[in-house]
């Protein structure tokens, strides 16, 4: 039992530490955002290992990205810094680990060798992932960055985000249904 954990806490932090550095390998976008193969590890320690394992990864990689310094926050006062990283880092990163609540229909099709549907539940779990992501960053974006809108700050926010989050929900699912197509052991714990 003890070597299961062990072993589980391992991935986790693989995984955690393989989406930070690939977080480095960006397409920085023109307003601000970035398109990364960030949420791609997240991913897919979430179809591998569940929901838990998932969460506590996307925690790990926004909390490597707080203690390494590249975040970006707004000119606020503490408080407010502190309640905007919590929101735009761990919670944006660890919510991508709810992808996980795919695991069970994905591993249903795979045991069936159903691989359409297995590539339909694979791209519905990052479009979870990357529609609360994309709602964590819309709301911070409300809350800390609205002194940079012109006009309506909701719209603002919505338009912007949106600007990099579909190109990365696009990436994430082409990159992890062509993952789990060639190796669908990837998602096997057990293998």
């Amino acid at each position: 039992m003890r070597n299961k954990k062990v072993l589980l806490m391992t991935e986790i932090a693989i995984f955690a530490a393989l989406g930070f550095v690939l977080d480095f390998i960006s397409f920085r976008m023109p307003q601000g955002g970035s398109v990364s193969f960030v949420m791609i590890p997240i991913v897919l320690i979430a179809f591998r290992r569940g929901v838990g394992a998932g969460v506590l990864t996307g925690l790990l990689v926004g909390l490597l990205q707080i203690v390494s310094g590249f975040i970006s926050v707004t000119p606020l006062s503490f408080g407010f810094v502190i309640l905007q990283v919590l929101l735009d880092y761990l919670l944006a990163y660890g919510v991508v680990g709810l992808a996980g609540i795919m695991r069970a229909k994905y591993i249903e099709h795979a045991q069936a060798k159903h691989t359409g549907k297995m590539l339909l539940t694979i791209v519905a779990g990052v479009l979870i992932a990357s529609v609360l992501r994309y709602f964590v960053h819309v709301v911070t974006g409300i809350l800390f960055f609205g002194m940079f809108a012109d006009g309506n700050v909701v719209i603002y926010s919505i338009i912007y985000n949106a600007t990099y989050m579909i190109p990365v929900f696009l990436l994430a699912a082409f990159v992890c249904s062509a993952l789990f197509a060639a190796a669908p052991k990837l998602v096997d714990a057990k293998a």
